[in-house]
């Protein structure tokens, strides 16, 4: 799921990319995007970007009279931006704005499980809190100032998902967070942060006149955790510099090479309070759910492809073999499509015929037949 690095890479993405094209027309929506019919057009504008925790804010800006029109956009699970030529539009691009170029390009918001939205406007969404990535005083400051909320009765772990006062944590940074401090992901809330709180207050009565770059350079040699909250997402920005071009290769093996927690053979997994899997190493703390136990993940093994085979014939190796394995995107695609039901296989399993069976039964029933009727007497077929 995108959090504030991708949200912000997004938002370069779209800066570098449309900052000298020109735009025109009208904006288009497919009909099964969620969010509304964008009421704007202009023969020329042009597009920018600007990101806030999990959300990313679209202006089009005409070249001549005309008023801008705002877009605020949540990623969801799968939320990306993409410029592309008009004539090969990608699969699931729910809105599209073409440029006045010949032939046009696209940019478009490509959304494949289609959990995200817009909505018009350049108000963010109420309720979220400063963002950890631009706004980091502000969100240090909301945070500690607030302990005595609700929110922080909860497990550490999910009060870092928590947009009122984590705006831009999502599921992998929060697990990495945790990860580098060696905190249990069921602590409470509370009790990690009131320690905060006591620590930097003891800080400010010994060194009361640090100056900007001193404080920069305690917060690099010993973090704390709403400090990490700031700095993990900046080294996922560093680590993918080349996140803002959405089609390169070497995107994702970047974010996996960094990844210490999340994802990682060996690491335990829980599930919190909504659901969601939480990463984590060692114990994981007093307020673990009941009823769970925590699970390993393992590390996938690579067939060896020079493994001898056995030649001894077995039950298995006589079945009617299945059919090759599907390439990635093919099976991305097969997974979009609407399953169909149990009658509907079924109906297909009955009409499909029986390869394996051999045409030579038929011909031994009917032989079968015809001596039945010679030993009855009848008379024999002509």
């Amino acid at each position: 799921m995108p959090e504030c690095p991708e949200l912000h890479l997004a938002g370069r993405y779209i800066n570098e990319a449309c900052g000298g094209v020109v735009f025109s027309g009208g904006v288009e929506r497919s009909a099964v995007g969620r969010g509304p019919e964008v009421p704007f057009r202009s023969e020329a504008y042009r597009i920018s970007a600007a990101s806030r925790g999990k959300e990313l804010r679209l202006t089009l800006a005409p070249l001549g009279p005309g008023a801008p029109q705002d877009l605020v956009f949540l990623f969801g699970m799968s939320g990306s931006f993409r410029l592309c030529p008009a004539a090969q539009l990608p699969r699931h691009a729910h809105l599209r704005f073409l440029t006045r170029e010949s032939p046009p390009r696209a940019l478009c918001f490509v959304d494949v499980r289609r959990f995200g939205s817009w909505r018009l406007g350049d108000a963010w969404q109420p309720g979220r809190g400063p963002c950890v990535l631009t706004e980091y005083q502000a969100f240090r400051e909301n945070v500690l100032k607030n302990l005595d909320d609700k929110a922080f009765d909860k497990p550490i772990c999910e009060a870092l998902l928590n947009q009122k006062f984590f705006n831009g944590i999502g599921n992998y940074l929060r697990a990495e967070i945790l990860y580098r401090l060696k905190i249990p992901p069921f602590e409470k809330a509370r009790t990690v942060l009131e320690a905060l709180k006591d620590q930097e207050q003891q800080r400010r009565k010994k060194n009361p006149a640090l100056t900007l770059s001193k404080k920069l350079k305690l917060m690099r040699e010993n973090p704390d955790l709403l400090e990490l909250c700031h700095t993990v997402p900046m080294e996922v920005i560093t680590a993918e510099k080349k996140l803002f071009e959405p089609d390169h290769s070497d995107n994702y093996a970047a974010f996996k090479n960094w990844l210490q927690c999340y994802l990682v053979p060996g690491m335990s997994t829980l599930r919190d309070g909504s659901g969601r899997t939480v990463w984590f190493q060692g114990e994981p703390g007093p307020m673990a759910p009941k009823g769970q136990t925590p699970r390993k993940k393992r590390a996938r093994l690579k067939a060896d492809p020079e493994a001898s085979t056995s030649k001894v014939s077995t039950r298995a190796s006589k079945r009617r073999p299945r059919a090759a394995a599907k390439p990635p995107k093919a099976e991305e695609e097969e997974a979009d499509r609407p399953r169909k039901g149990r009658a509907h296989r079924r109906r297909n399993a009955t009409a499909a015929p029986a390869l394996s069976e051999p045409e030579a039964p038929l011909k031994a029933q009917g032989s079968r037949r015809t001596s039945a009727r010679r030993g009855r007497g009848a008379a024999p077929a002509v």
